[in-house]
C-alpha cells in the first residue's frame, strides 16, 4: 500500500520544509505547495489523503483555500495560524475545517493531529456495495436525522430521493456519536470523546460550531431545533422522530 499524500501549504519557505520533513519520517508521502496557486496546481494533477494549510498567505488566504476545498472535495483539512484570534478558528471550522492548530505548533502534535484526522476519514470511500434485499441490516446501517438520513457504512448525508448531502468528516463523528446514543443527554466533553476528537486544544466553541453546522443540513427548522436539542447547562440530546 502506498503511503498517504500530505500536502503542506505554506508561504514561509523554513515552516513548510520543516514541517515537510517531519511528516515525511513519519511515513508519509509529502509535497509542498507555497500558495493557493501552487496548490490549485497540484490538485489538477493529484488528490491528496490530507492538506496541512496554512491560513494566512498573500493572495488567496488559506480560509478561501478550506472554502474550495470542502465545496468540491471531501479532502480533509489542518488548518495552522500565526494568529491566536478565536474569529480564524471559528470561520475555519464553520467552512468545515477538521481540526487546528496555532502556529509556532509542536510537530508531535500536528503528527498525532493529522493521524487523528486520517483515521476519522479512513473508511469514507472504503466497503462494497451492499447487498440487495437485506432490509435489515439496511436499517441499520440508516439513521434518521430530521429531514435527511445518516448511511454510517458510506458515511452520507441523505435525502428521501437518495440525493447527499456534503459531510465532512467531523460533522459525521457528531453524528455518529448521536446515533449511537439516543435520547441520552451528551455533554461537549462526552461528544469530544465519542467523537474521538480529544485533543490538547479542544474547546466547547468547537463542539457548538459543528453542531450549528449541522442543524443547518438536518433539522426542519434550524432556528428551533428538535432532533439535535440543547440542554442548557448539560450539552446536547439527539431525540429521534420514530
Amino acid at each position: 500500500m502506498s503511503e498517504p499524500l500530505i500536502v503542506v501549504v505554506d508561504d514561509e519557505e523554513p515552516i513548510r520544509a520543516m514541517i515537510g520533513d517531519y511528516i515525511g519520517m513519519n511515513g508519509f508521502s509529502v509535497a509542498l505547495c507555497d500558495g493557493g496557486a501552487s496548490f490549485r496546481a497540484f490538485l489538477t494533477r493529484q488528490t491528496p489523503a490530507l492538506v496541512v494549510l496554512d491560513l494566512n498567505m498573500p493572495g488567496e488566504d488559506g480560509l478561501s483555500i478550506v472554502r474550495f476545498l470542502k465545496s468540491e472535495t471531501t479532502i480533509p483539512v489542518v488548518m495552522l495560524t500565526a494568529t491566536a484570534s478565536l474569529v480564524d478558528r471559528v470561520v475555519g471550522l464553520e467552512l468545515g475545517a477538521d481540526d487546528y492548530l496555532a502556529k509556532p505548533c509542536e510537530l508531535r502534535e500536528l503528527l498525532a493531529r493529522i493521524r487523528s484526522v486520517l483515521r476519522r476519514a479512513g473508511t469514507a470511500a472504503a466497503g462494497a456495495a451492499p447487498a440487495a434485499g437485506n432490509g435489515a441490516a439496511e436499517a441499520r446501517r440508516r439513521v434518521r436525522f430530521g429531514t435527511k438520513w445518516l448511511d454510517l457504512e458510506a458515511q452520507l448525508l441523505l435525502d428521501d430521493a437518495g440525493s447527499s448531502t456534503q459531510l465532512v468528516h467531523s460533522e459525521f463523528s457528531l453524528l455518529k456519536a448521536f446515533a449511537e446514543n439516543p435520547r441520552r443527554v451528551l455533554s461537549r466533553e462526552r461528544l469530544l470523546d465519542l467523537a474521538s476528537a480529544r485533543d490538547t486544544d479542544a474547546f466547547d466553541r468547537a463542539i457548538d460550531v459543528r453542531i450549528t453546522r449541522i442543524r443547518r443540513k438536518v433539522e426542519p427548522d434550524p432556528q428551533h431545533p428538535t432532533v439535535i436539542r440543547t440542554v442548557r447547562g448539560s450539552g446536547y440530546i439527539f431525540s429521534p422522530h420514530t
